[in-house]
């Protein structure tokens, strides 16, 4: 199994490789495609073991059933957002070398890949902390993919916010270190620092733990770090959205959960339960406030990330195996749910040249390829039965009524409900308005001469693409909540890693 370890990461860069190099344009197109099902083959392949934890160099590489999990959902977001975002069919032209932009775009989301598999199988904070900057690098291309003044400029966005958080969760790191060399064993090892064998200083690690958690809670995109979120998902390429939703955000608050095991080992709960709490119903806040009045679609489905965030958040705040193990389902659901609609959200804008809410009506009648997936993700996202988040969402809302947060769990409700009636609205809106004759958006004449050819709006992609990822993403969400076994020792397995009290 050892073996295993070094499969996605390896895979990652040969692939990566192979796209930056002059491959067919096939090739190029599904790499992501590749290296998406080598990392959910590997999770896989590592939930199934039973046999002693696989390490690889001390505590380079490390796979316990958390670590496990979270490439398997890495990988499975990843395949989602790469098939359902490939073009329709091979085309005839593509045994041509693959241009200069293909070779880029397809090299970058393997190293994205490849980056979030090592950070979530490695047993060092550091490595996790490369990892995760790695993918500032590589997202910060790919927000900026297209060009123009706006995709620039949200890039920009991104990398300056983000680069201060993750300078942030350096300076925690690097303080974490020092306490553990003051302890007599200099290590950012995951598994010494939970062990409670040593006596690190209460007062640097109360310093390490409040930066680390602020610093990657930036990168998961909770409040009120949140800014640069609405600007990159917005701009950048529907896969990428897709990516950067489902598996950026939820690396990071993975980084967050582990910082927090740590923290109730040599601190107890209370200072990351209250910075999670805060932090969790401060971005239901403003999720709920910005998608009331939201009139993009891809911003609003940005906004829907928050609120995710937020709900994850509060989950981790309440802890306990209840608490902790909802907490996973609901990264599964969210990342395959997000993944999906942010493709088809790519696809609205190619067919109607516009992401303005106003402009797009009478989908249902007019395009019931894109109005039936939309609806379907949007009943997932918004976690009515019988879709996982569903069950996430009543199993953190109970579990924290049972820990005594009732007054946070009333406001979490609450809120939850905004959000439902935001999103309710303007998806009703785009699927049974009554249909424009010329959607007057940013596409306008440009789009319409597109449609008349039969060829997508220049920049916008294709308004087409394989439905059997969509499918296979919603229907996971559908039925996972009632998979008892093996879903639920899984789950149970992972919440034991982190021991949250």
């Amino acid at each position: 199994m050892t073996a295993i370890l070094l499969l996605p990461p390896l895979a990652a860069l040969l692939i990566g490789a192979g796209a930056a190099s002059p491959a067919s344009a096939l090739f190029t197109r599904l790499s992501g495609v590749l290296t998406s099902a080598v990392l959910l083959a590997g999770g896989l392949a590592l939930l199934a073991h039973r046999g002693p934890t696989p390490t690889l160099g001390g505590d380079l590489l490390r796979a316990d059933p958390l670590s496990a999990l979270m490439l398997a959902i890495v990988g499975a977001v990843g395949l989602t957002a790469t098939w359902a975002g490939a073009a329709p069919r091979p085309g005839p032209d593509e045994r041509r070398p693959a241009t200069r932009a293909e070779r880029r775009y397809a090299a970058l989301v393997a190293l994205f890949l490849g980056a979030m598999a090592i950070a979530v199988t490695t047993d060092n904070l550091g490595v996790l902390w490369v990892a995760v900057e790695a993918t500032t690098i590589a997202t910060a291309f790919l927000v900026g993919h297209r060009g123009g003044p706006r995709s620039l400029e949200a890039a920009w966005k991104y990398v300056v916010l983000g680069s201060v958080g993750i300078a942030i969760a350096l300076l925690g790191t690097v303080l974490l270190y020092a306490a553990s060399r003051s302890a007599g064993e200099a290590t950012l090892s995951w598994t010494r620092l939970v062990s409670g064998e040593l006596p690190l200083d209460h007062g640097l690690v109360r310093v390490a733990v409040g930066l680390a958690v602020l610093g990657f809670a930036t990168k998961a995109g909770l409040a009120p770090m949140h800014s640069w979120l609405p600007d990159a998902h917005s701009q950048a390429p529907a896969p990428v959205s897709g990516l950067m939703s489902g598996v950026l955000l939820a690396v990071a608050f993975y980084a967050v959960l582990r910082i927090r095991s740590i923290a109730d080992v040599v601190l107890g709960p209370g200072l990351v339960r209250g910075l999670l709490l805060a932090a969790g119903l401060g971005s239901l806040t403003v999720a709920a406030a910005l998608i009331l009045r939201q009139r993009d679609h891809k911003r609003m489905l940005a906004y829907s990330s928050i609120e995710h965030m937020g709900v994850l958040a509060i989950g981790a705040a309440v802890g306990g195996p209840v608490a902790l193990a909802a907490v996973l389902l609901h990264l599964i659901g969210h990342g395959l749910a997000k993944a999906s609609l942010f493709v088809v959200a790519g696809r609205m804008l190619a067919a109607e040249g516009t992401t303005t809410i106003a402009e797009v009506r009478g989908l249902l009648a007019r395009r019931p390829d894109l109005a039936v997936p939309l609806v379907v993700g949007m009943t997932a996202l918004l976690g009515f039965p019988p879709f996982a988040l569903f069950f996430s969402e009543v199993a953190i809302v109970l579990a924290g009524w049972r820990a005594g947060l009732g007054w946070a769990m009333a406001l979490t409700v609450a809120l939850l409900l905004a959000v439902v009636a935001g999103l309710v609205r303007a998806t009703a809106a785009m699927v049974l308005g009554p249909a424009h004759d010329d959607p007057p958006g940013d596409g306008g004449a440009a789009t319409a001469a597109a449609r008349a050819a039969g060829r997508p709006a220049e920049g916008h992609g294709s308004d087409r693409g394989p439905t059997t990822p969509l499918v296979l993403a919603l229907g996971v969400t559908a039925v996972i909540g009632f998979v008892a076994f093996p879903v639920g020792p899984v789950l149970a397995r992972a919440a034991a890693v982190l021991g949250l009290a």
